[in-house]
C-alpha cells in the first residue's frame, strides 16, 4: 500500500448531483419493475423482475450507505433514509440503529458476528427439516436465508431482551401483508414473480458477501481477540465486478471495492473508485474478480454451511481458491437470533 495524499479528502468530497440521480434511478426501478411485472406482456414482466431485483439489490448496499453515515451530515436524515431502503428490501422488522451498531462492529473489531453456530444449528435440527433445507440449498433456493430471517423476525416474541419490538413487528408485519394482499388482487403472477427477484436478491448479497471476508466468527457480546488493521486487509477482498471496467461496480453501488472501504469505512461509495487507487497499486492479491467466484459459489453451496469460510491462500501464503469456500448468512440485512 502506497500513497501521500491526504485520506479525509475523500471524505469532503460530497456529490449531492450523484446521490439524487442514483437514488432517483433506484426508487424509479423499484415502482416501475411493480408496474412491469403486473403487466400482461411476459416481456415487460422479464424486464421487470430485472429491474424489481436490481433496485433491491441497490436498496441493501443504500443500507449500507446509510448506516455508515455517508450521504447525509445529520444522523438523523441518514436512519430516515435508511428505514425507508429497510422498507424496500423487507428488512425492516429489525430497528435501523441496531443493524446499523451490529455492522459497524463488524469493522470496528474485525471479526464477524453470529448469536449461534450456523453449522451446529443446521446439524440440530430434525432430520427431515435438515434434509429439506438443504436440498432446497442444493437446488439454489436460499432456504437458510429466509429461515434466519424467520427468526430474526419472531425473535422479540421468544427472547426477552428485544420483548419490546413485538408491537412494531406485528404493525409491520401486517401492514406489509396489506400490501402484498392488495398486489395479489391486481395480479398473482405479480406476487410470484415479486417472490423470483427477491430470491434472486438473496442470490446476489449472498455471493457478493461470500467472499469478502476470511474473519472469524465470534457469538454476540463475547470478548473477541484484538485483531488489527494488517489483519483486517489480509482477510479482506476486493471482489470487484471488473477492474477492467471499473463502471460495471457501479452495478452494487461500488460495494466490491472492500479493502477500499474497510481502510476508511466512512468514503460514500462514488469516491470508493478513487481511494482504491490512491490505497493500492491494483495487482495486490485481495483482487478477486466476481466472475472468477461463480465456480466456488456453485461448488461450495452446501458444503460452506458447515466448512468455515476457508482460505484465499495456500500453505505458503500464494493466492488460491480451491479452499475459498465462502461466509454464509452474514447479511447485513439480518439482525441474528
Amino acid at each position: 500500500m502506497t500513497t501521500t495524499t491526504p485520506l479525509t479528502q475523500f471524505l469532503h468530497q460530497k456529490r449531492p448531483a450523484i446521490n439524487a440521480l442514483a437514488m432517483a434511478y433506484t426508487l424509479l426501478a423499484y415502482a416501475g419493475g411493480i408496474l412491469l411485472i403486473l403487466q400482461a406482456s411476459l416481456g415487460w414482466n422479464v424486464l421487470g423482475v430485472g429491474l424489481l431485483t436490481h433496485a433491491l439489490v441497490l436498496s441493501a448496499y443504500w443500507s449500507h450507505e446509510f448506516m455508515h453515515g455517508t450521504i447525509f451530515e445529520r444522523r438523523s436524515w441518514n436512519t430516515a433514509w435508511g428505514n425507508l431502503m429497510l422498507w424496500i428490501n423487507g428488512s425492516c422488522y429489525a430497528r435501523f440503529d441496531d443493524l446499523a451498531k451490529l455492522h459497524i462492529g463488524h469493522h470496528v473489531n474485525r471479526v464477524d458476528f453470529h448469536p449461534i453456530d450456523l453449522s451446529a444449528y443446521v446439524r440440530s435440527l430434525p432430520p427431515f427439516l435438515r434434509s429439506l433445507i438443504l436440498g432446497l440449498e442444493w437446488l439454489y433456493f436460499p432456504a437458510l436465508a429466509f429461515l434466519m430471517r424467520f427468526r430474526s423476525i419472531t425473535a422479540p416474541f421468544w427472547k426477552a431482551d428485544r420483548k419490546d419490538e413485538r408491537w412494531r413487528v406485528m404493525l409491520i408485519f401486517l401492514v406489509r401483508t396489506s400490501l402484498f394482499i392488495g398486489l395479489a388482487v391486481l395480479s398473482m403472477k405479480a406476487v410470484l414473480l415479486y417472490f423470483v427477484a427477491f430470491v434472486a436478491m438473496i442470490h446476489v448479497l449472498r455471493f457478493v458477501d461470500a467472499f469478502q471476508h476470511t474473519y472469524e466468527v465470534f457469538p454476540m457480546g463475547t470478548p473477541v481477540p484484538k485483531r488489527d488493521r494488517a489483519h483486517e486487509q489480509a482477510n479482506t477482498f476486493s471482489n470487484l465486478v471488473s477492474q477492467r471496467y471499473p463502471w460495471l461496480n457501479l452495478l452494487i453501488l461500488n460495494f466490491s471495492y472492500h479493502n477500499a472501504h474497510h481502510e476508511l469505512m466512512k468514503c460514500p461509495w462514488y469516491n470508493l473508485p478513487a481511494l482504491d487507487r490512491t490505497l493500492f497499486r491494483g495487482d495486490e492479491p485481495h483482487y478477486i474478480p466476481l466472475p472468477k467466484l461463480v465456480r466456488n459459489y456453485h461448488r461450495f453451496r452446501v458444503s460452506r454451511i458447515f466448512s468455515g469460510q476457508g482460505s484465499a491462500r495456500d500453505a505458503a501464503g500464494n493466492p488460491s481458491l480451491d479452499a475459498f469456500y465462502g461466509a454464509v448468512e452474514v447479511s447485513l440485512l439480518v439482525l441474528p437470533a
